[in-house]
């Protein structure tokens, strides 16, 4: 347990001090292009860890698309902000509802065309209305 808890720490620290540096840097001066398949690492403050894809499509500053992953498969929408990228899951079953809501910053270097291939951030998963928080690294698929 102190294990898992030791790792989402230095993750959300991680990503706590790359969200300051790139806020320093300052926002792009055009939208981002967060369009493809995303292999997400999420690590929950109680030490449960999941790998779920996310597949988003993204017109101007909405993004779209599906999660797949130990929830099964749901509808993803999503907003891009210049360097800030928010997410949300939701879905219904087994008398339970599910809402996964990450937030997070695009982190690495800019490729030609706008693309980046890494992110991460904070999420939080509702279950039925108990709220398990977490934190999460992207890497987009080739």
């Amino acid at each position: 347990m102190a294990h898992h808890r030791t790792r989402y720490h230095v993750r959300f620290l991680a990503c706590s001090a790359l969200a300051l540096l790139m806020g320093s840097i300052g926002a792009r001066a055009r939208a981002l292009d967060l369009t493809g398949t995303w292999k997400f690492s999420v690590d929950l403050q109680n030490g449960e860890h999941g790998e779920p894809v996310f597949t988003l499509k993204q017109a101007d500053d909405r993004l779209t698309g599906m999660y797949e992953g130990p929830f099964g498969k749901h509808q993803v929408t999503g907003t891009v902000n210049g360097e800030t990228v928010t997410l949300e899951v939701g879905a219904h079953g087994f008398g339970k509802t599910l809402k996964l809501s990450y937030a997070g910053k695009v982190d690495g270097s800019e490729k030609p065309g706008g693309t980046i291939d890494t992110m991460c951030g904070t999420m939080s998963r509702v279950i039925s209305g108990a709220i398990t928080p977490g934190t999460w690294t992207a890497t987009r698929r080739h």
